[in-house]
């Protein structure tokens, strides 16, 4: 009887909840930071992501700032994080969209795959399954081996790993 394929799913996600929670505190440091009081500094968390709103562009970068600093300190790479432009707001205020980028792209999947396949020790298969990819062999080990190969790899996306099966 063949031993049964083991695999596991390289993934590039952001804690939802993690971002939450850093969001709650930037929030509650900006309404007690002394040198924002009284103006229109301001986090609005909206569905799929964050809006940050200030007087002008040097009071929304310390805004900026504060939204980073805090998401770092929550776990989220900040590879996850994508500023947009600074735009014109209602009256004389400015804002911007944080961005969170979630899932391995095709061309940087493919690069991925071109990297475990070129690997000779690694006795895996690895394949693209839209925004992840598989890795699978017969051996736990070799997955093991693949995960730790993946972890050393300087890339351009955070990942992580699931579905160890």
């Amino acid at each position: 009887m063949a031993s049964a394929e083991s695999s596991f799913d390289i993934v590039s996600r952001v804690d939802q909840m993690e971002v939450k929670n850093a969001i709650d505190q930037a929030q509650k440091e900006l309404a007690n930071r002394y040198d924002l009081k009284g103006t229109k500094a301001e986090i609005q968390a909206e569905k799929d992501d964050i809006k940050v709103i200030a007087d002008d562009e040097f009071r929304l970068d310390q805004v900026k700032d504060i939204v980073f600093s805090k998401l770092i300190n929550r776990g989220v790479d900040s590879r996850h994080i994508e500023w947009g432009k600074v735009e014109p707001g209602a009256g004389i205020s400015v804002h911007t969209k944080l961005t969170f980028k979630a899932g391995i792209a095709q061309d940087k999947a493919k690069e991925l795959t071109k990297m475990i396949r070129d690997n000779k020790a690694l006795k895996v298969n690895s394949q693209i399954q839209g925004d992840e990819v598989r890795v699978s062999s017969k051996s736990k080990d070799d997955l093991q081996k693949a995960m730790a190969f993946v972890k050393g790899l300087t890339l351009e996306f955070p990942v992580d790993f699931v579905n160890f099966r």
